[in-house]
């Protein structure tokens, strides 16, 4: 690929589409293990300044001026609590004002290039309650004045937050002589309050802000003495690495490594690319190799050294746990990985040296130095409740909560629309940015657009969940196939909510509802094919299927087995599925077939006979 030329599939953009589904999708997989996205790198230039001058230089800039500090004096700095504090509320502004993760052409938004504030202050366009009507006052899902209201004035609350100056504590001055304070902790209450009801009526926004996991630490920072705080944000940090290398304990993560390596811009080396898979270009499965990488430099890597950080007494084994801790943030932020997360892996490495170097557990912050062993105890059962629930009973909790973060075990959705259906979306859905498909017909032609769709669609194949989505669409579809416009969910989810980070639960049958409420799909027009995550207990997945007129009509399981032993382009047909409910046709009328005694949770969910 070349600097302002992408580099898309070797095909025929103008017949692409007159060839079968499964031919379409094993050309783009294969592309994958090559190219990647085939983004221009002009893409990635675009990130890395955005990441250099918005988030480095201007975020730095705020927190040590702000703090009295010179901004090109590191060493005074680098270990200065509120500098910390002012990085974190910093990265907290540009996640909710969807500066941060999911922007860009590499999370779907082609033109314009921005989401978030631009829906989020723009009443009318769609909001998503985690548990609507069952919360007081979140019913609906349409964006209300007293929504924009609430968002904006969390914006204005984190931004005088940055804006002014600390204040001395007795417990700072006491551990630390020479100190610019912290950040006012009457302005970090309203903060956190208003994430916590903005959740309530919003959960997209919540999500965006990485409220999972910045919540805690303002909490941290505005409610517990210094030391205390410190030895806090080490256990919040320790169990987002932690949760995250449990999780990737299973199958999933080793189909994550091939597609995000053969993403990754500065690797041109196509033999090391391929090594990750099996046997080029008949084979896509993962390899040895991939496997090592995933689960010897990913998991155990992920696990043992946050342990060792936690822990560790001695300065040299210290050290070389938080230069490990660095180099595997900034390898992450290297690959570009879709969402593109770039400044939560950039603090993240920064956490590292400032939490167990700047406050080593040597000079009295380890975690015995906790003013409270109830603290400590209450703190950990705190942070480990959701990712412990989320693992059990994903359907219950994001994957996010749950620290499931590059897992490859997360919920996903592909979308299907009859010939001509699609556009209901641009027609009458109000929102600042059109279909993905629209905003590339800006830079490409419509041929050529729908061979730019089809590769994310090759890079959901090149997953297990992949797999079973396209099964299900061939089950469901039939001859038809091969006319219907597949799309993945999540691009299209962020052209509708401005968000989505690989988190199905974001579109799930309450987004489809609310679209359906705006489009009026007719039966078969708009089909959705949904799998949650696999229960960390389990071997199999549950999956539903949503016709957008008719709510959810199959529910069932399937085997992960199944899943990761096939070919990204289904070659022996679709995998076996498990059916335990499914809503019935009749020529008349619709009814519903009893379910079997193992029918799954909330069937009535969505469902409208």
């Amino acid at each position: 690929m070349g600097f302002t030329t992408g580099n898309l599939p070797d095909v025929d953009p103008a017949t692409f589409l007159d060839r079968p589904f499964r031919d379409r999708l094993r050309a783009v997989s294969t592309h994958w293990v090559d190219h990647g996205f085939g983004s221009p790198k002009m893409v990635h230039s675009i990130y890395i300044l955005k990441l250099l001058f918005l988030y480095v230089a201007a975020g730095v800039s705020i927190a040590t001026v702000t703090s009295g500090h010179n901004v090109l004096d590191v060493a005074s700095w680098w270990n200065e609590p509120i500098v910390y504090q002012k990085l974190v509320l910093w990265t907290v502004l540009l996640e909710a004002l969807g500066l941060g993760g999911s922007w860009g052409p590499l999370a779907g938004h082609f033109e314009p290039m921005t989401g978030g504030f631009r829906y989020w202050l723009r009443p009318g366009t769609i909001r998503l309650a985690p548990w609507p009507g069952k919360v007081p006052l979140t019913r609906g899902d349409t964006r209300t004045v007293a929504d924009v209201a609430l968002y904006a004035a969390l914006l204005v609350n984190i931004v005088v937050a940055l804006a002014l100056p600390g204040v001395h504590t007795a417990s700072i001055d006491a551990a630390i002589a020479d100190n610019a304070g912290l950040v006012r902790p009457a302005l970090l209450f309203p903060i956190v309050g208003l994430l916590v009801v903005l959740g309530l009526r919003d959960k997209v926004v919540f999500i965006a802000a990485r409220g999972e996991q910045y919540l805690p630490a303002l909490v941290f920072f505005a409610a517990l003495p210094f030391v205390d705080m410190i030895i806090a944000l080490k256990l919040l940090i320790v169990s987002v690495w932690v949760g995250a290398g449990i999780s990737k304990l299973g199958h999933h993560f080793s189909m994550v490594v091939p597609p995000m390596l053969s993403n990754t811009p500065w690797m041109p080396s196509k033999t090391i690319k391929r090594a990750h898979y099996r046997n080029f270009p008949d084979d896509l499965r993962p390899s040895v190799v991939a496997g090592g990488v995933a689960h010897v430099l990913g998991t155990v890597v992920e696990v043992a050294t946050p342990l060792v950080l936690l822990f560790s007494t001695n300065r040299t084994v210290t050290l070389l746990a938080v230069a490990l801790m660095v180099a595997f943030h900034l390898f992450i932020l290297s690959t570009f990985p879709l969402a593109v997360p770039l400044e939560w892996n950039l603090l993240f490495a920064y956490a590292s040296v400032f939490l167990f170097l700047g406050f080593p557990a040597w000079n009295g912050y380890g975690v015995a130095d906790m003013s409270s062993p109830w603290l400590t105890g209450g703190i950990v059962a705190a942070l480990v409740f959701f990712p412990i629930l989320g693992n059990l009973r994903p359907d219950l909790v994001s994957f996010l909560p749950s620290m499931r973060q590059y897992a490859g075990n997360w919920a996903s959705a592909t979308w299907a629309f009859a010939p001509g259906a699609e556009d209901k979306l641009d027609e009458f859905i109000p929102r600042p940015a059109k279909n993905p498909r629209t905003q590339l017909l800006a830079t490409y032609t419509p041929e050529e657009a729908d061979v730019v769709l089809h590769q994310m669609l090759g890079w959901r194949s090149m997953h297990s969940q992949g797999r079973a989505l396209f099964s299900l669409m061939m089950n469901h579809l039939g001859d038809d196939l091969d006319t219907y416009s597949l799309r993945e969910a999540e691009f299209n989810c962020n052209s509708l909510v401005a968000f989505n980070f690989g988190d199905g639960h974001l579109h799930n049958e309450h987004l489809i509802a609310a679209i359906q409420r705006r489009c009026n799909f007719a039966p078969g027009e708009f089909l959705v094919a949904w799998v949650e995550s696999q229960p960390i207990h389990k071997n199999f997945q549950e999956y539903k299927v949503i016709d957008a007129a008719l709510g959810v009509i199959e529910r069932g399981t399937y085997k992960v087995d199944d899943a990761i032993n096939e070919q990204p382009w289904l070659p022996n047909g679709p995998i076996p599925f498990d059916v335990r409910w499914r809503l019935e046709a009749e020529p008349t009328d619709r009814t519903l077939r009893e379910p079997k005694e193992r029918d799954m949770r909330d069937v009535e969910q969505g469902v409208r006979p």
